[in-house]
Formats: C-alpha cells, sequence, structure tokens
C-alpha cells in the first residue's frame, strides 16, 4: 500500500473500522488516520508495536551506557569479574 493510500480521514475509519484493523492485523502497511485534515493517530499491528517498543527500549539502553561512560561512570572489565567471583564464593 502506498503512503498516500495508507492516509484515511476519521469518518473512513469509522466507516470501514473492522476492515482496516483486519488488513493491520494480517500484515499491512500501518494506516494514518487524520481529523480536519490533520494527521492525528497511526494504526499498526501488534507485533510492529512490540517491534518498535523494543527499539526504543534498545537505543536508551545504549543512550544511557553513552552517557556513563562520557561521564567516567565505568571499571575496568578484570575488576568487575573479580568482585562478582569474589561475590558468589562468599
Amino acid at each position: 500500500m502506498k503512503l498516500s493510500e495508507a492516509v484515511k480521514p476519521i469518518s473512513y475509519f469509522k466507516a470501514h473500522a473492522a476492515d482496516i484493523v483486519r488488513e493491520i492485523s494480517e500484515g499491512g502497511q500501518p494506516v494514518v488516520i487524520t481529523q480536519n485534515g490533520e494527521a492525528k493517530a497511526m494504526l499498526v499491528n501488534i507485533q510492529e508495536y512490540e517491534r518498535l517498543q523494543e527499539s526504543l527500549a534498545m537505543l536508551k539502553l545504549l543512550s544511557q551506557s553513552s552517557r556513563s561512560i562520557e561521564q567516567g561512570q565505568v571499571h575496568p572489565m578484570e575488576q568487575v569479574f573479580d568482585e562478582l567471583l569474589q561475590d558468589s564464593q562468599g
């Protein structure tokens, strides 16, 4: 589906909600819902939504890691492993 075909006014969505949801859930393209000519919402299937959430979580972890490195909040790998070994032994 072309992007131009994926933009639907809310009135179209109201009249064809079941069909649109079925198409999206079967792997169809996301649909942009407009109201008064402005994009207001996007419908995606649940698998795509979950994939996006996982990607965002990974990006957040990478950003936090980069910030920790910049702030010098790092420890040598050998030190961390030694501390883990000591904790597990005693």
